[in-house]
């Protein structure tokens, strides 16, 4: 007994001391395990702060998008319909271009312009010959047929192209395309607000804190929750070994012996104590490892609450820029507006000017036809006249016969002073145009030349 007596107060020692130092780290995890509870309580708390801020900006983000859209859509119409213009205008234009080279290809007989004075309507056009004009004609057959020149000729004829202002044509098209480039500087002006919003948008979307998923927090507070309960279990195996120690040393002290098998349980139960305050060490580094994971998500969300302002703040300049682009859009779409109107207004002009080239074109098929009218008229009042004098000499010739007859006959039985006019030939009739009249000039017309026409 005297033997065994040192022997268990220095189990009893070991005992205490695991003892005392279980419980000191039990309280130390229980410590952790508040701080732990309360850090997640005010990770909850930040979370929800994060996650009412994020769907508010989330919402807003929404409608950003949906303004970049409406601007986009605006502008798609805008475009639709200034690409309408752009048909129209090269539909319009190509007419314009196919009439003026249908002028081109049509040659305008000498006759027709190396006479001409004074100005066409479609441009100053002069003679390049200086003619005096033909002076009046009283011949009744004076009608003037001025025949062409030979085929060959022909290529140095002017065209109808020629009697054509180019210059004024070419002043229109100018002023059309300058005013298309500054409609085009207009659409300009908002170019990249889609592009512009839509990178804003995404940036910001980018930049928002990435939810912290409920069930890593509660699966953290589990786990230290199960350890909590395993370092408990541990201490109270601690105090059940101690008073186990302490009572078998107040029994050694009374004069109780203990067997040999005793003192072998006694000493194994003393050498598990190491293992067990491994286990507490373990176990207490694994809350610790909770707190600062708690911690560390503590320091995180408020980093992100915190960014979140500074995201506010990007939000309300976003704001802005789009009641800004709002406003430019809804100029930009007046001014649009007007200048297409002006722009159709010029397409007029050329719509006008095609038809009249094509009346100018129709007008100078019939102008050629009305010359060779003319040129019959001309050719049967000729025949006319020509009949009517030799008809006229004729009875001229004849009625002198007849006179000289009767003279013949019976003047000589007559006094000389009756009848004085008795002995006059007869009048000599001409027919020429009138007093004043000038011989019309017809120039004819060669019918290969009248084939050639193409009157529409």
């Amino acid at each position: 007994t005297t033997v065994e007596q040192p022997h268990l107060v220095s189990l009893v020692l070991q005992s205490k001391k695991a003892l005392q130092h279980g419980e000191q780290l039990c309280h130390g995890a229980n410590d952790l395990s508040n701080a732990t509870a309360q850090c997640a309580v005010d990770i909850f708390a930040l979370d929800a702060k994060i996650k009412w801020i994020t769907d508010a900006v989330v919402e807003q983000l929404k409608l950003a998008a949906s303004v970049a859209k409406s601007i986009e859509e605006r502008r798609s119409r805008l475009s639709k319909e200034v690409q309408e213009w752009d048909q129209s205008r090269i539909k319009r234009s190509n007419a314009l271009d196919n009439v003026l080279e249908s002028l081109g290809s049509q040659r305008v007989p000498p006759e027709l312009y190396q006479t001409s004075r004074g100005s066409s309507i479609f441009g100053s056009q002069h003679s390049d010959e200086e003619e005096k004009p033909p002076s009046p004609q009283r011949s009744p057959s004076a009608t003037v047929r001025i025949p062409n020149k030979p085929l060959a000729d022909r290529t140095s004829w002017k065209t109808l192209r020629d009697f054509v202002d180019d210059r004024a044509i070419d002043e229109i098209m100018d002023t059309l395309e300058n005013e298309r480039i500054v409609l085009d500087d207009i659409l300009g002006k908002t170019d990249e607000f889609p592009e512009v919003l839509r990178s804003t948008i995404t940036t910001i979307r980018n930049s928002l804190p990435d939810e912290v998923p409920p069930t890593a927090i509660e699966s953290h507070l589990n786990s230290q929750d199960e350890t909590i309960h395993a370092m408990a279990t541990l201490l109270v195996s601690l105090t059940g070994h101690y008073d186990q120690m302490a009572r078998a040393l107040r029994d050694s002290e009374a004069g109780e012996a203990f067997s040999d098998g005793d003192l072998q349980e006694m000493n194994r139960d003393t050498e598990e104590l190491p293992a067990i305050m491994a286990d507490l060490e373990h176990y207490i580094a694994s809350v610790k490892t909770v707190y600062g994971t708690f911690v560390s998500f503590k320091s995180s969300s408020q980093v992100q609450l915190d960014s979140l302002h500074d995201i506010l703040d990007d939000l309300d300049e976003l704001g802005d820029i789009m009641t800004e682009m709002l406003e430019t859009q809804d100029t930009v779409e007046a001014e649009c507006e007007e200048k297409l109107s002006e722009l159709h207004q010029q397409l007029f002009t050329i719509e006008n000017l095609h038809e009249r080239f094509v009346l100018y074109r129709t007008a100078f098929g019939k102008l050629i036809l009305e010359i060779e009218r003319r040129r019959v008229y001309s050719e049967a009042a000729e025949n006319i006249v020509r009949g009517m004098n030799a008809q006229l000499d004729a009875m001229t010739d004849e009625e002198k016969l007849v006179r000289e007859h009767f003279n013949v006959e019976h003047g000589a039985h007559l006094p000389e002073d009756i009848c004085l006019f008795i002995g006059n030939p007869p009048t000599q009739w001409e027919v020429v145009p009138r007093d004043g009249e000038i011989t019309e000039v017809v120039p004819e017309i060669e019918r290969d030349f009248l084939r050639s026409l193409s009157i529409n």
